[in-house]
């Protein structure tokens, strides 16, 4: 799209037209974290829709994505850059070997040139026509809390260092998002230097809008159905309750079979879309999938 929101109410319409539709608070605090040039840190359940503001926005912003996705173990060589090892060598090969090759000696392949650079340092680096990339960092309670210490440095100056090159500092900050499914806490430290807010489920109206939104030709009443049917799954006691993602998943499922209608026999077909934990579908299954149906009629 290319446009940068101005308002609040233009948030609403730019994410709208990228089939995002999201609620007054959301959009409050994308436009005050755009704004203020603070990093936006969403937290809530798996499956309601956090990665895709990332995503949306760097449609909205039409610009470059850079995702970091945490794991467990990931450091700072796996998230900023690492040696380029196999240069390295055939470099030192060459010179040992009386060559030049390339031009390089023993103290010019700790340079740039031989750094590949991971998603941090490109979101660092990153420059095309002054506009900045969106940099999600997603998932942050799945690395260990010593990563989010080597993240402050990047959150509150947009700059790394490099021991054997110095300090890289972001010509053009990156809009950042920071994604959690709230596994475990994230450090206040970290929290403080981002624009906060928690992304919840979506009511009954505004779940059937994004399933109309994103499976156009679905039936209403179907989406209705599957609206309330979710409704009802998640106010179990289930191990995972599904997502808005889930409830996508569902609805374009359902297409595929040819079905315009919930029954007892369309949801225990397709129940395996929908739950991902064997425990789940049992505790659904001996409770009565026929609960599921009512629910939507």
């Amino acid at each position: 799209m290319g446009v940068t929101p101005s308002s609040v109410d233009e948030v609403t319409t730019a994410f709208a037209a990228c089939r995002y539709l999201a609620d007054r608070s959301l959009a409050v605090a994308i436009h005050l974290a755009h704004s203020l040039g603070r990093p936006l840190f969403l937290e809530g359940e798996a499956g309601v829709g956090k990665t895709e503001v990332a995503k949306v926005l760097s449609q909205v912003l039409d610009t470059e994505l850079i995702r970091l996705q945490c794991y467990e173990g990931l450091d700072a060589n796996h998230a900023l850059y690492e040696w380029d090892y196999a240069r390295q060598m055939l470099a030192i090969r060459l010179i040992e070997a009386g060559g030049t090759g390339d031009g390089a000696s023993i103290e010019s392949i700790m340079s740039r040139e031989y750094l590949l650079a991971r998603p941090l340092l490109q979101a660092v680096e990153y420059s095309s026509s002054g506009k900045p990339p969106v940099l999600l960092i997603d998932e942050l309670d799945r690395a260990d809390e010593e990563f989010e210490a080597f993240l402050l440095e990047i959150l509150s100056d947009f700059q790394v260092t490099i021991p054997e090159i110095g300090v890289v500092r972001a010509s053009v900050p990156p809009v950042v998002v920071i994604t959690s499914n709230r596994t475990r806490e994230i450090h206040d430290a970290l929290k403080r230097r981002c624009i906060y807010h928690w992304l919840d489920f979506p009511d009954l109206d505004r779940e059937v809008a994004i399933v109309r939104a994103k499976v156009p030709d679905i039936d209403l009443r179907l989406a209705h159905q599957l609206a309330e049917a979710m409704s009802d799954l998640r106010a179990l006691e289930l191990f995972k309750p599904p997502g808005v993602a889930e409830t996508l998943d569902w609805a374009r499922a359902l297409r595929v079979l040819g079905a315009d209608e919930l029954s007892v026999g369309t949801v225990q077909d397709t129940l395996g879309v929908v739950l991902k934990y064997r425990e789940d579908v049992e505790a659904v299954t001996q409770r009565g999938v026929e609960s599921l149906v009512r629910a939507g009629t």
